[in-house]
Order: structure tokens, then C-alpha cells, then sequence
């Protein structure tokens, strides 16, 4: 058997079109409850990338078929010796050499752009849940990454939210939150609401559990948030923002998100949910999600299923989205590889 390992970016349609093939392969077998695997936001990741990321790609050939594809991105304006890495082999062409081949280029390709460490992810099952194949915690192992911050996917289904029980727990929570006002809008934040969105954001590596990864909280500003939306606005997710405004200073204090995108309009992802530190205590989480699940569901009646991904050490939020519904569904783990 002979691998061949080539980088490719945008301008090779032909490539893109191989790597999209085994991306949608591998989502099947690994992932069967995901959405089908979307070509608008892959195409996305090489004409509209996120600002500040510079991705580096690479496709395997097993005897000149399309067997894996390799994406690397490179932060650009903080945590500039780190990288996080996607590789992915068909599952026709595993336990051939393919990954091992892909993981040792980007190895190479990492240290000649000055990168000291890079962060993957691979899922398991959880006991009793949905069967999960544990090669990829066996490969990253195998390649002395170690593991850095364990995270559990949760799933909420529509059909079964106890409506009574969620609004009992909203009766209980609103008069803990006076002097607090619910705002909602979707896609685009409004200029004035766009300051105090880019600095929750800010604040979300330096208040979320990150166990042994080593990101440095990143540094966002109101043009960044600008830059993320229109590469989200290009992949086609749909988004739904609700913030909860602190009344005597006019500010945003509290921001969650949840987005469709262009694959499955019954599926969406529970995204950043951020209270600052000042206002806790307010029951503020909550409220905004339990508020913003219904904006969603406002607009979106045929999403039947909503997934989120928590630390596992995050007590707090993981008891927040419990009370909502969600339920685990299989086991997340981020590896660290120090080059």
C-alpha cells in the first residue's frame, strides 16, 4: 500500500471535493445522530475562515484514493504557539497506516511554523449510552498526547421538555433577577449591544473549566465579533442571541446562543452561554436559556433536538442545562501533544 500526503487549500476544487467525501463518510459511522455532514460550511471553512485563523490542509491517498484529510488552524492574533487539529480517515481505509501518516506530517508542518503544542478532540461512549468507537482516544494516546479536559455531550429532545416543571423553574428564578431585562435578536448583534457581547466573549477561556489545556483567554473586540459573523453568516448558521441588560447600567451582563445550521433544520447547538462574574448569582443563566429555547423554538418549529458540550467539572452549567432537559449522550475528550 502506498500513502500519499498533499496540502490542498480552496483553489483545489477537485481536493476540497475528496476531503468533503470522507468528511461526510466518517460522520455517518462515527456520529449517526449528528446532522448530515455540510458542504455549505466546509466550503465556508476555506473561502470565509474566522478571523485571526490561518488553516493549513492536507489530504491522504491510499494507493490514489481519497483515504483522510488533515486541518490545522493557527491562531494569528493570540495563542500563537498552539494549534488545533481535525484529522479524519474514511472508515473504508482505517488501521492502514492513513492516520498515523497524517498525524506525522502535521507534526512536521507545526514545528516549521513555530507551533509548541497542538489540541484535538475524540469521542467515546459514556456507560449505557450510544455505542462510540474508542480508536480515537486509543490513537491520541498512542501518539504521547495527553489528556487535557474531559467534556460530555448533552442532548436536549423537544418532544420531552416538562413544560410545567420549566416554567415553575422560571417562576422561581425571575424574582432573583430584578433590575435584569431579557433582550433577544437573531444573526447580526446591533451596534449597541456589540461592545458588551465582545467582552463576555473575552471572558469565556478565562471563566470556563479548561483543565490542563494551555489557551490563553483570547482577546475580542468589536471587529471580531464582526469577522465571526460573517464567516458564520457564510457556513449558514442561523442564530438566535439573547442577552439579559443589567437596567441601571444599561450593559449586557449575561449572552447565550443557539444556531441551526444549513444541513438539518431539526437540529441545533446550544452554543456560548456566559454570565459575568460581577452579576451571578442572579439565576441570570438560566433565565437566558430557558427564554432563548423558546425564541428558538419560535422560529424554528421543526427543531426536534438540541446539543451541547460542557466540561465535565462544570458543575453549574451542567445542572443548568439539566434542569432543562438535556440529557448525556457520549463522552468528549481533548488531547494536548506537546511538539
Amino acid at each position: 500500500m502506498s500513502i500519499t500526503i498533499t496540502s490542498f487549500d480552496g483553489a483545489d476544487r477537485a481536493a476540497v471535493d475528496e476531503a468533503y467525501r470522507v468528511g461526510m463518510a466518517a460522520n455517518e459511522v462515527d456520529l449517526p445522530d449528528f446532522p448530515p455532514f455540510c458542504r455549505r460550511r466546509f466550503d465556508a471553512l476555506f473561502h470565509t475562515p474566522a478571523p485571526g485563523t490561518r488553516s493549513l490542509w492536507a489530504l491522504a491517498r491510499l494507493d490514489g484514493v481519497p483515504a483522510g484529510y488533515l486541518q490545522l488552524d493557527l491562531p494569528q492574533l493570540d495563542n500563537t504557539d498552539n494549534a488545533t487539529a481535525e484529522l479524519t480517515v474514511h472508515p473504508e481505509l482505517r488501521r492502514r497506516g492513513v492516520g498515523r501518516a497524517l498525524h506525522e506530517y502535521g507534526v512536521r508542518l507545526l514545528r516549521q511554523h513555530g507551533r509548541k503544542r497542538v489540541v484535538a478532540m475524540t469521542v467515546r461512549a459514556l456507560p449505557g449510552g450510544a455505542a462510540r468507537s474508542g480508536a480515537g482516544d486509543a490513537f491520541a494516546a498512542s501518539t504521547g498526547a495527553q489528556s487535557a479536559l474531559a467534556e460530555v455531550r448533552r442532548r436536549l429532545e423537544i418532544a420531552d421538555i416538562d413544560r410545567v416543571a420549566l416554567r415553575a423553574a422560571l417562576a422561581e428564578a425571575k424574582p432573583r433577577a430584578e433590575g435584569y431585562r431579557s433582550v433577544c435578536w437573531q444573526g447580526t448583534t446591533p451596534q449597541e449591544y456589540v461592545a458588551d457581547i465582545a467582552y463576555l466573549d473575552s471572558r469565556l477561556l478565562m471563566d470556563a473549566p479548561m483543565g490542563d489545556v494551555q489557551w490563553e483567554p483570547e482577546q475580542v473586540d468589536a471587529e471580531r465579533i464582526r469577522g465571526n459573523e460573517r464567516a458564520l453568516d457564510a457556513r449558514g448558521r442561523r442564530r438566535y442571541h439573547l442577552g439579559m441588560r443589567h437596567e441601571a447600567s444599561g450593559r449586557l451582563v449575561a449572552w447565550t446562543l443557539l444556531d441551526v445550521g444549513a444541513s438539518a433544520d431539526w437540529h441545533a447547538f446550544q452554543q456560548i452561554t456566559i454570565v459575568d462574574p460581577a452579576h451571578r448569582g442572579h439565576r441570570l443563566g438560566l433565565i437566558a436559556k430557558a427564554e432563548n429555547l423558546h425564541h428558538l423554538l419560535t422560529h424554528e418549529p421543526a427543531v426536534r433536538v438540541i446539543d451541547t458540550w460542557n466540561a465535565a467539572s462544570n458543575s453549574y452549567m451542567v445542572a443548568i442545562n439539566e434542569q432543562l432537559g438535556f440529557r448525556p449522550v457520549d463522552a468528549w475528550n481533548n488531547w494536548q501533544l506537546t511538539l
